[in-house]
């Protein structure tokens, strides 16, 4: 059932959604080569606590910490460890979210580790961008495929694979919430998109194929065939006019 919001819970999410967009705003200085993925979950977690906020992913069906930071082929869902130390060139996919006064928030950003070369910075940019294409048909009237179609005929038509395991998702009350939105399939499929619905919607792009795989831990994603892999969020408002991007500092 996919709940629609009242005026005063995009309020009261959208507060949650500022924090996460604060915190990806501060840690984004210390990825930096030579820092270790646990150091910046530690600087996350003091942050978010700071904020008067709780972590939204530490604890979620087990998941050990409040970030997922995705190195390089992981796609999504990476632990962050002591014994992982970013490198120059390196791209560090930082996903967070954060409960506040009963709602969450979620967002990712991948980032580029020092310099990196031109095809990494290119899967980032298109990667970006196909998550504003998707934004921009999160519209009333619109279907919760326009959405998915856009994301994947931006990263397609640029020669890349759209991951299909994973999908955005309604947030409020709970982190995961119907409706599922999947990065691919045809236009004017599946719900009818209404203002009040809150959306989070994350294109994960691989340079390579869409395959992915599960390690060991049960936890980290990654490319199938090791190829380099981008993820970008936001937690979007459909409104009766334009959609209104929660997770950014105005």
């Amino acid at each position: 059932m996919i709940i629609i919001k009242s005026v005063e819970e995009i309020k009261k999410i959208s507060a949650a959604c500022k924090i996460v967009a604060e915190i990806l705003n501060e840690i984004e200085r210390f990825i930096i080569p030579g820092v270790t993925t646990e150091d910046i979950e530690k600087l996350a977690e003091k942050s978010i606590y700071d904020k008067k906020a709780l972590p939204a992913f530490k604890g979620y069906r087990g998941y050990p910490s409040c970030l997922c930071i995705s190195i390089n082929n992981v796609v999504v869902h990476g632990i962050p460890s002591k014994n992982q130390v970013l490198k120059e060139g390196d791209i560090a996919s930082i996903d967070i979210g954060v409960k506040l006064d009963g709602f969450y928030g979620d967002a990712a950003k991948t980032f580029p580790v020092g310099k990196v070369n031109e095809t990494a910075m290119r899967l980032l940019n298109v990667t970006k961008e196909s998550l504003y294409e998707g934004i921009r048909q999160a519209k009333s009237g619109n279907r919760v495929s326009d959405i998915s179609y856009a994301v994947q005929r931006y990263a397609e038509d640029r020669g890349y694979s759209v991951v299909k395991a994973f999908v955005g998702h309604g947030i409020g009350r709970d982190l995961h919430e119907d409706p599922q939105i999947p990065n691919f399939g045809r236009p004017n499929k599946g719900a009818r998109l209404k203002s009040g619905m809150v959306l989070a919607i994350e294109p994960m792009i691989n340079e390579g194929g869409f395959q992915v795989k599960i390690l060991e831990d049960g936890w980290t994603a990654v490319t199938a065939d090791n190829s380099l892999s981008a993820h970008f969020e936001h937690t979007i408002a459909v409104t009766d006019n334009n959609p209104k991007i929660l997770t950014i500092i105005d």
